[in-house]
């Protein structure tokens, strides 16, 4: 029974953290039509791309049995977020692009290291702890990237940098992976995406709370497209000067 209940979650995190992969679409067919990426940064979809290389190879049987359902969501995670890190960078200016050809290197480099250290130098449980603590460390930073939107709702009092259902699929995304990760007693699945059901749990809690609320924002042209990805930039409703943030 435990073993079923643990294979449906799975599931059920998969179909939730795909969503949460796919939440910026509309935010890069802007990006495509404008052919610019305005004020938008390109630093969150590359530490994603991070999370998700090291908690697909985390997954793998060698490194953690009975985890391949994260490989298979965190494979295709990886392949969505590089598709955005690409098209970033050839829609940036030239500051930009600079920046993020730099991050994309360091993140590679990062991934291929914990790749050759796992692969060579351990084995067994310390290869497992290694990899398991890389992964639980970037899945923290992915979900704590709404904070700065958390906290401008809570300034403004109102929740239209904050769309309804990508909070609700963090909660449904984090959840799932907290009890995938506690009925299989994998720490380093549970913990971070503990953090994540907390997280998406307070993001929820403040749009019921400031969604009837007109806010301080409501003559700003800022549309819900850019609010559609889960690592944008802070937004600065008294700041005409249009700066890139990240």
């Amino acid at each position: 029974m435990v073993q079923v209940a643990h294979f449906l979650f799975g599931i059920f995190g998969n179909a939730s953290a795909l969503f949460l992969f796919l939440a910026p679409v509309i935010t890069f067919k802007r990006i495509i039509c404008n052919k610019s990426t305005e004020k938008f940064s390109g630093v969150p979809y590359v530490m994603t791309l991070l999370n998700c290389l090291l908690s697909a190879w985390y997954g793998l049987p060698f490194v953690s049995p009975d985890n391949i359902l994260v490989s298979t969501v965190n494979g295709a995670g990886a392949v969505i977020e590089i598709i955005y890190v690409f098209i970033f960078i050839i829609m940036a200016p030239k500051k930009e692009k600079a920046k993020i050809i730099g991050l994309f290197t360091f993140v590679l480099t990062v991934f291929a290291v914990v790749v050759f250290v796992s692969l060579f130098a351990l084995h067994g449980s310390p290869r497992k702890l290694f990899c398991g603590l890389a992964a639980s460390i970037f899945s923290i930073i992915m979900y704590g990237s709404p904070l700065s939107i958390m906290r401008l709702v809570i300034k403004t009092k109102s929740t239209e940098f904050m769309p309804f259902f990508l909070s609700l699929f963090v909660f449904l995304c984090g959840t799932s992976w907290f009890i995938f990760g506690l009925l299989g007693r994998d720490p380093f699945i549970a913990v971070p995406n503990g953090v994540g059901s907390a997280l998406g749990t307070m993001q929820l809690i403040l749009y019921f709370i400031y969604h009837d609320k007109k806010g301080a924002t409501k003559n700003q042209t800022q549309t819900e497209e850019e609010s559609m990805e889960m690592g944008q930039q802070e937004k600065q409703p008294n700041n005409t000067n249009g700066t890139s943030q990240g």
